[in-house]
């Protein structure tokens, strides 16, 4: 009897280590793997950035994980990143097709689009598209400064009281993308609008929590009813609001005179074969994929702004003090105006840089066998890029762990770019609404501290800068008073 029990636990242990995730030959190194588990309880799916860091220590810039049996490697610190991101550009610039990300985008637009022809010429399209409609123009820029309006009159009617801006912010990003993309601006209590940014938030904050990682790792729950479900019927929503407004848009459209994005796709499709890449179920797609990062990505990095620039009032004086001699005598600032305004610029990619607005990018994956910082990584691995570590890297910084516009300025206080900037990422999967996000932050930021001053609230004790983890890092809730200055 003791040697059968002895036998059969000689056979349980034996084949629990045969279920052990394997490294093949030179891949990065990483933690002990578990059966089943692989290294999941080695990350608080919370937020795991702290012990992503912790595993850097451990095995340095390039290093591998286990989620569940699935194997990721996860790259640190500039120089693996530029290797991977710009020298070797299109070995790593596929996208996994087997995330609950990619399952909820069901018909993939632009961002979660597979390397390829396809994605190529939509990314091409969608660049072009938004050149024509004003990036980088004096439209584009009456466009915001319009929008703008609309926030002052919020932050005019909450003088004397404190207010929450994470809604104010979320309205005028949505509502400066929504007119490239729709040709409409919306009421801020208007349906779409308001549905849009429900749905934004409850997605992404399924995408950030324990659900999204049991998903991805365990593929036997996924037709299971379970929380994550939810993120599929708001994408669902989210969608048929697109086809209502595609469906009008078919409807009152003059073909060859493109009023928005919708209309220049839908020209698109009539130039191509039927064969195309280019359809309505894409349209939709590209159209969200756009608008849930030109949101979110926008209006999180604005918050983050104000709330250090309420709690460094001398930082925030000396923007307006800048911002008062450059545009004296000027109705409004116009983009050209950054060009005088070191300081504010450095705030603003300071702000940028503490964001750190996609601290793991979008994840990717490689398209060919190759090699990384001297491992090997087979075709089809999972990418992830940590920003924070490239944000925040010593050496790289004056000062990487505090906010501080210093760490864009030299020495004769003239604006400087370090190499180690990249929260838009970088090589071809860069991020599309570049430009358009560095005009918006521009523009809006000098234009309401031109007007108004902001103040953390007496009784709402010390600020909490502990940001909520995501697909997107975004600030906690927290209280706004203002106050006129002219």
């Amino acid at each position: 009897m003791f040697l059968s029990l002895v036998l059969l636990g000689l056979c349980i242990c034996f084949i629990i280590l045969q279920l052990r995730p394997r490294r093949p030959k030179n891949f990065p190194p990483g933690p002990p793997v578990l059966p089943i588990l692989g290294n999941l309880l080695h990350l608080n799916p919370q937020n795991p950035l702290e012990d992503l860091e912790k595993l850097r220590k451990s095995y340095g810039n390039v290093y591998s994980l286990f989620l569940g049996p699935k194997p990721i490697v996860v790259i640190n610190g500039v120089k693996a990143m530029k290797e991977a991101m710009v020298i070797k550009a299109a070995e790593f610039a596929g996208r996994p097709q087997d995330t609950i990300v990619n399952d909820v985008f069901d018909v993939k637009g632009v961002i979660l689009a597979d390397y390829g022809t396809s994605w190529r010429e939509h990314r091409r399209f969608a660049l072009m598209t938004l050149r024509n409609f004003g990036l980088g123009k004096k439209s584009m820029e009456d466009r915001i400064h319009d929008e703008i309006q609309h926030t002052i009159k919020t932050l005019d009617e909450s003088i004397g009281r404190t207010l929450c801006p994470q809604v104010m912010f979320h309205n005028v990003a949505s509502n400066i993308i929504c007119q490239v993309l729709f040709g409409t601006r919306y009421e801020y209590d208007d349906e779409f609008v308001t549905t849009i940014i429900q749905c934004v938030t409850e997605i992404t904050k399924i995408f950030n929590g324990p659900w999204a990682m049991l998903y991805d790792c365990l593929p036997f729950i996924r037709n299971l009813p379970l929380p994550f479900n939810k993120a599929f019927k708001n994408i669902k929503r989210s969608s048929d609001l697109v086809l209502r407004l595609l469906n009008e848009h078919k409807n009152t459209r003059t073909p060859g005179e493109p009023r928005d994005f919708l209309d220049c796709y839908l020209d698109e499709m009539e130039k191509k074969a039927e064969d195309s890449s280019f359809s309505e179920d894409k349209l939709i797609f590209t159209a969200l994929d756009l608008l849930f990062a030109g949101t979110d990505t926008t209006s999180n990095t604005l918050l983050t702004a104000f709330l250090y620039l309420m709690n460094h009032p001398h930082i925030q004086e000396q923007c307006q003090q800048e911002i008062d001699q450059v545009l004296e005598g000027k109705d409004q600032a116009c983009f050209d105006d950054r060009h005088q305004m070191p300081y504010m610029q450095a705030v603003i990619h300071e702000s940028q840089r503490i964001a750190n607005t996609v601290s793991l990018s979008i994840f990717h994956c490689t398209t060919k066998d190759t090699e990384l910082a001297g491992y090997s990584i087979p075709k089809g691995m999972m990418i992830v890029q940590n920003l924070s570590t490239v944000l925040k890297e010593e050496g790289q910084w004056k000062y990487p762990h505090e906010f501080n516009p210093d760490n864009f300025l030299n020495d004769q206080g003239e604006f400087v770019k370090p190499d180690a900037f990249i929260p838009f990422s970088a090589g071809p999967r860069m991020c599309l609404g570049e430009g358009l996000a560095r005009m918006e932050l521009f523009l809006i930021m000098v234009t309401l501290l031109r007007k108004f001053k902001f103040i953390w609230p007496e009784d709402a004790g010390k600020p909490d800068y502990t940001p909520i983890f995501g697909v997107t890092l975004t600030p906690k809730p927290y209280p706004m008073k203002v106050q006129h200055r002219l």
